[in-house]
């Protein structure tokens, strides 16, 4: 082979690299980019655990120096990153998630979290709807004490209720729409679950 042979194909060996380098740097989810997605399925802190996969789709084109890197509709995975069930009359259900990946290409993101209705409202409802009631029916069965020990009684059988009824989970519904913002661009997150293995 001579050497014009030799440079001619290092030649077109360094354009063809180039070109591979270009397309997949033109591919890459940059730092700080919104992706909105939608859930496939539900997501509640009662169930939930951490670590668990999630599934959804891109709700919308992601687009950089526009061209279009992600189409709508195209599937999406993350990850639970924390969850804390509800207690029954304080501390809300909390869940987090993060994305994983976009079209098969690992991505990093920001993590969001939901939490659940706070316990003080409907625990004051039962608590203090039951000491009212019992206080009626004390007070019609026995004038002034009965009211006092009614309402003694029926806020025990309110407080009662609201155990029972009280889980205030965290619940991200099917069909919802969450926005993520990545922290690492897709190639730099790529390259870091690769070096972890």
């Amino acid at each position: 082979m001579t050497r014009t042979g030799i440079t001619r194909r290092l030649a077109i060996f360094a354009g063809m690299a180039l070109l591979v380098s270009m397309a997949a740097m033109a591919d890459t989810i940059p730092v700080g980019t919104r992706l909105t997605v939608r859930l496939t399925s539900a997501i509640s802190s009662a169930t939930a655990k951490a670590g668990q996969t999630f599934d959804g789709t891109l709700a919308k084109d992601v687009v950089v120096d526009g061209n279009t890197i992600a189409a709508a509709g195209s599937p999406v995975k993350g990850k639970i990153t924390s969850v804390r069930p509800s207690g029954r009359l304080h501390k809300p259900g909390y869940v987090s998630m993060r994305l994983t990946s976009v079209n098969d290409q690992a991505i990093q993101t920001a993590a969001i979290g939901r939490q659940g209705k706070s316990h003080t409202k409907g625990n004051v409802e039962k608590i203090g709807g039951g000491a009212a009631a019992g206080a009626v029916i004390g007070a019609l069965a026995g004038g002034g004490k009965g009211a006092a020990i009614g309402t003694l009684a029926g806020g025990a059988a309110g407080t009662g209720v609201a155990a029972y009824t009280g889980k205030e989970e965290a619940v991200v519904p099917a069909e919802s729409v969450l926005t993520f913002t990545t922290t690492a661009s897709s190639g730099a997150a790529a390259r870091r679950r690769t070096s972890k293995k």
